[in-house]
């Protein structure tokens, strides 16, 4: 699968962005039996997760990011969302998605446990 991710951009503190995050799958197989998740990384820092949906449309997120982040998925367009609210300074990263068809839960909040990759979108925050 090759993922593209779009959405990206400068805001002030408090907007609001949507990233977007579309799949190019294989002939024959499914998008829905992906997850896909979204991860963030600064310079010099660890890629920190944010948040994935499961095969069957369950979202997860990461501490810093619950009750203001949205994540969605449509598989008619082999596309997954990230509705990010009330942004800070603090969520300035590059947003990641990633996508895998094996990955179990437990490792759901794990980069290394993702086969697939998109390319990143630059999110700044000023204050």
């Amino acid at each position: 699968v090759q993922l593209q991710a779009s959405g990206g951009g400068l805001v002030q503190a408090g907007a609001s962005l949507r990233l977007s995050c579309a799949a190019s799958v294989a002939s024959g197989v499914s998008f829905r039996r992906y997850v896909m998740s979204w991860f963030r990384q600064t310079p010099g820092k660890e890629r920190e997760f944010v948040s994935a949906i499961s095969r069957d449309n369950r979202p997860y997120y990461g501490d810093s990011v619950k009750g203001r982040f949205t994540i969605s998925r449509d598989n008619a367009k082999n596309t997954v969302y990230l509705q990010m609210n009330s942004l800070t300074p603090e969520d300035t990263a590059v947003y990641y998605c990633a996508a895998d068809q094996q990955i179990i839960l437990s490792s759901y909040f794990s980069p290394s446990a993702y086969g697939y990759w998109g390319q990143g979108t630059l999110v700044t925050v000023s204050s």
